[in-house]
């Protein structure tokens, strides 16, 4: 933790000199505030929706509707957070108006939003924005953590792993309380238990 106008500041768990809209492959993992457990339940090894985690798969499969270099990999939702892995092609960039990610033609030079390069950050911060907006319509407390874990998948066998683990995650639920883990907590066990 660093001192930031007096207010101590969490580091940056990005990789430096990393440009995040570059194409590859990235697991996310994003949690509920307090780590609430609001997407559902993990019925003998498998997850059942509840109406907010059903509005995260909506929203999660979404995704390549907004943004045309993306497609979606390995995803799976837990009670109170959800690991996917997302893949950017190519360079292509989406203007970020004040309400969500428009792709759309406008007349007036006020409805002009500035351009940025879709990446990582951009992506998930658009797709938690929708489930937060539907999710409150009727659970007014939901929130995320502000922050959001990301992993660069550098090669196929570690991309097999990965998509194993997440696959893999609903049945492991009650396994060694591994949702009590932090995600660099999960990280470090996963490190040490790979061959």
């Amino acid at each position: 933790m660093t001192l930031f106008q007096n207010t101590y500041r969490v580091e940056s768990s990005r990789l430096k000199d990393w440009d995040y809209s570059s194409p590859g492959m990235y697991c996310i993992t994003i949690a509920i505030k307090n780590r609430e457990r609001l997407f559902g339940d993990i019925v003998d090894g498998k997850m059942v929706y509840s109406d907010i985690g059903t509005i995260i798969d909506h929203y999660w499969h979404a995704i390549p509707q907004h943004f045309s270099n993306v497609s979606l990999d390995a995803f799976a939702i837990m009670p109170d957070h959800m690991h996917g892995i997302i893949k950017i092609e190519g360079d292509v960039v989406v203007e970020t108006p004040k309400l969500g990610v428009s792709t759309m033609q406008t007349t007036h030079k006020s409805d002009i939003a500035p351009k940025k390069r879709a990446n990582i950050g951009i992506i998930v911060n658009q797709f938690k924005r929708m489930c937060t907006i539907n999710i409150r319509k009727t659970y007014s407390g939901f929130a995320w953590q502000s922050r959001f874990y990301d992993h660069i998948i550098r090669d196929d066998e570690e991309l097999q792993r990965v998509r194993q683990y997440i696959i893999d995650n609903p049945k492991k639920w009650n396994d060694v309380t591994m949702h009590d883990l932090t995600p660099d907590e999960i990280k470090i066990i996963e490190e040490s238990t790979t061959p």
